[in-house]
C-alpha cells in the first residue's frame, strides 16, 4: 500500500461546504471523518464553478423531444449550454489531478450518477438520467471508479468502490513508468485472489493476454488490461466468490496445516459462505496461519489488503 494520499474528486457539498441551491449542504460523516484520513479530496462543485449562485433557484433535467435539458424549476431557465460549456473545461482540467475516484451527489441534475430524475413533457419525472457534469466525467474517463455517497451506505458497494480506488491507484502506478512484461506478470499475480473474488473468468482471460502481450503493441496491451482489470474489479465479490477464493487459499496449506486447523478454517468459510460471519473472520485466522506457516506466495497477495485497515470495511461484508 502506498503511504501517499491518493486524490478523489467530490461533490463539494458532501464535505460540507454550503453550495446548494438552498445554501446548504449534504456532509457525509464517512467520507469526511473516516475514508478522508486516507485519501486527498479535490472538490468540485458545476452549479457555484459555472457561475451560479448559493442560494439559488433549483434545477431539474426536462426531455425536450429527445434532448435532455437543465432547466431551472420556477422559471425555467435553460442552463444546459452553461453546464455543457463548463463541464468540458473542468473535466479536461482534472486530468492534471491524478484523480483515483470520484463520488458524487446522489439525485442531483448535475452530479448524480445514478436514476436521477427527467421529466417528461407532461411533468412525470422518470428515473433514467445522469447528472451533466457527472455524464462528462464519466465518459472522460471510463476506466476511473465512481459512486455515490448515498449508495456507500451499502456496506458491500463501499467495500467494492474503496477496493477499486486503491487498485485504480496502484494500475496508474503500474503503467506510468516504462514498464515490463516482468512488472505486468507481477502485478497480474499479486491480484490473482482479488480478481478471482470478483469475477474469476476475468482472472483466466487477463493471463491469456499477459501471457501473449509481448505480440502486441505496447499502447494496445496496456489499454485492454487496464479496461478488463478495472471491468472486472466491478463486478461484485459476493460471499460465494469469497469463499471460492478462501477455498483456494486453503489449498495453500495442505502439508503445514493439521486437521483441527483445517476443519477450524473450514468452519469459518462455511459461516461466512452463509452470512454468519464477516469476511473478516477467517481473513484474520488465514492471516494468522499466513505468518506462521511462511507461505510467501499468499502473503504478497492484494487480496489480504487491498485497502487500509484501519477503514474495517472488511467488519462489515
Amino acid at each position: 500500500m502506498t503511504q501517499e494520499r491518493i486524490r478523489i474528486g467530490i461533490s463539494a457539498c458532501l464535505l460540507g461546504e454550503p453550495v446548494r441551491f438552498d445554501g446548504g449542504h449534504k456532509r457525509d460523516p464517512f467520507l469526511v471523518e473516516t475514508l478522508g484520513r486516507f485519501v486527498e479530496w479535490v472538490q468540485v462543485c458545476p452549479e457555484v464553478e459555472s457561475g451560479l449562485d448559493a442560494p439559488r433557484e433549483s434545477m431539474r433535467l426536462v426531455d425536450a423531444d429527445g434532448r435532455i435539458r437543465l432547466v431551472t424549476n420556477r422559471t425555467a431557465e435553460d442552463q444546459t449550454d452553461r453546464m455543457t460549456d463548463y463541464a468540458g473545461r473542468r473535466v479536461e482540467a482534472l486530468a492534471n489531478d491524478d484523480l483515483c475516484g470520484f463520488v458524487f451527489k446522489k439525485d442531483s441534475p448535475t452530479c448524480g450518477v445514478h436514476r436521477v430524475k427527467v421529466y417528461q413533457p407532461g411533468g412525470v419525472p422518470n428515473k433514467s438520467g445522469r447528472g451533466l457534469f457527472a455524464a462528462a466525467v464519466v465518459t472522460r474517463y471510463p476506466l476511473l471508479p465512481v459512486e455515490e455517497e448515498g449508495r456507500l451506505n451499502d456496506p458491500r458497494l463501499r467495500d467494492n468502490f474503496v477496493e477499486r480506488i486503491f487498485a485504480y491507484r496502484r494500475l496508474t502506478t503500474l503503467f506510468a513508468r516504462r514498464w515490463s512484461m516482468g512488472d505486468i506478470v507481477r502485478f497480474h499475480t499479486a491480484h490473482k485472489l482479488t480478481l478471482m473474488a470478483h469475477k474469476e473468468v476475468a482472472y483466466r482471460q487477463l493471463g491469456r493476454m499477459v501471457a501473449s502481450g509481448k505480440t502486441m503493441p505496447r499502447r494496445e496491451f496496456q489499454d485492454r488490461y487496464a479496461s478488463e482489470f478495472m471491468t472486472a474489479l466491478g463486478a461484485m465479490a459476493t460471499p460465494r466468490r469469497q469463499a471460492n477464493v478462501l477455498q483456494h487459499m486453503l489449498g495453500y496449506f495442505k502439508d503445514t496445516l493439521d486437521r483441527d486447523d483445517r476443519a477450524e478454517l473450514l468452519e469459518l468459510i462455511a459461516d461466512h459462505a452463509a452470512g454468519r460471519v464477516p469476511l473478516v473472520v477467517p481473513l484474520t485466522l488465514f492471516a494468522h496461519h499466513i505468518r506462521r506457516c511462511g507461505v510467501t506466495y499468499l502473503a504478497e497477495q492484494v487480496y489480504l489488503r487491498p485497502h487500509p485497515v484501519e477503514l474495517m470495511l472488511r467488519n462489515h461484508v
